[in-house]
């Protein structure tokens, strides 16, 4: 089911989970040159929604369609009954229900955090489909510390009166991951991620009980992740760095280059956790990596 607007790039379109659960994407057309051309997915991360990609989404839709994900309990997609169904493998058989209902075979993805693993479990799941991925500072290597930072504050917190007390609140949480940005940047961000209620509060735009399933002990530690990065194959992959990440090591970056045929490695400069893709640098990479996939 979509709902189109003249006055807007992309229509909304609505799907059922296998557990009853009505998500929500939008979809950007691109070019009738693009047709046939396998589209872009973009999915985003932990405590983010579609307006993570209001920017990079219409730049790609110049060449591709684009199709911008909002995982359950984000944006407009409705919160779950189960907190414990907040966790990756849902999310991918959400996505799955998604391409099934669309009938698209073949695909690509631009996945941010929590979205760069979803591609990666999307790969692994769905042999031959995936033709290309960016993965925006994550992938099968992540650092504690930087995971301990998320579980802290995911979750929390409560309500601003204005978006500017909400834009301060912002940076004070994350002034290290973008250290260069001014208030304006801030509001841009906070107008991402954040959400006016009826009662005239700004609030965090995602159900709380997302943080559920993190807080359950041992959590994801153990698994063994890299065969689900090797799954992408011969597939050209873009891994995007912040060069501040506190969750994607150098170190990790660099082994994911070496151990794909068509991986490319890029910093970002002057940001953390993770960068927006809004950055010229990232802009670039992500527009060479497009140039690289297949036409049909």
């Amino acid at each position: 089911m979509a709902r189109q607007d003249a006055q807007r790039e992309w229509s909304d379109h609505y799907w059922w989970s296998a557990d009853g659960v009505r998500l929500h994407a939008r979809i950007y057309d691109g070019p009738p040159t693009a047709a046939e051309a396998p589209p872009i997915l973009c999915m985003p991360g932990l405590a983010r929604n579609a307006r993570d990609f209001e920017a990079l989404a219409p730049h790609m839709a110049a060449q591709r369609r684009v199709i911008v994900i909002e995982f359950r309990g984000r944006g407009e997609s409705a919160y779950a009954k189960d907190p414990m169904t907040y966790v990756p493998l849902t999310y991918v058989q959400d996505v799955v229900a998604l391409l099934d209902e669309l009938a698209i075979a073949r695909f690509a993805t631009v996945g941010t955090s929590l979205g760069g693993l979803v591609s990666m479990f999307l790969a692994a799941s769905l042999p031959g489909r995936l033709v290309g991925a960016v993965l925006n500072d994550v992938g099968p290597e992540l650092e504690v510390a930087g995971l301990d930072r998320i579980r802290d504050y995911i979750g929390a917190g409560g309500s601003q009166p204005t978006w500017m007390h909400a834009a301060r609140a912002y940076a004070e949480l994350n002034a290290a991951v973008y250290p260069n940005y001014d208030i304006h940047d801030w509001l841009r961000i906070t107008k991402r991620t954040h959400r006016l209620t009826p009662e005239g509060r700004i609030v965090a735009d995602y159900d709380k009980q997302i943080a559920a399933p993190l807080r359950l002990a041992g959590d994801q530690e153990g698994i063994d992740l890299w065969p689900a990065y090797r799954a992408l194959g011969a597939a050209p992959v873009l891994i995007l760095r912040g060069a501040l990440s506190d969750i994607l090591a150098g170190t990790a970056a660099a082994k994911m280059q070496a151990t794909l045929p068509h991986a490319t490695l890029v910093e970002v400069p002057g940001v953390g956790h993770a960068p927006t893709m809004d950055e010229p640098a990232a802009r670039a990479a992500i527009d060479a990596w497009i140039a690289a996939l297949p036409a049909a």
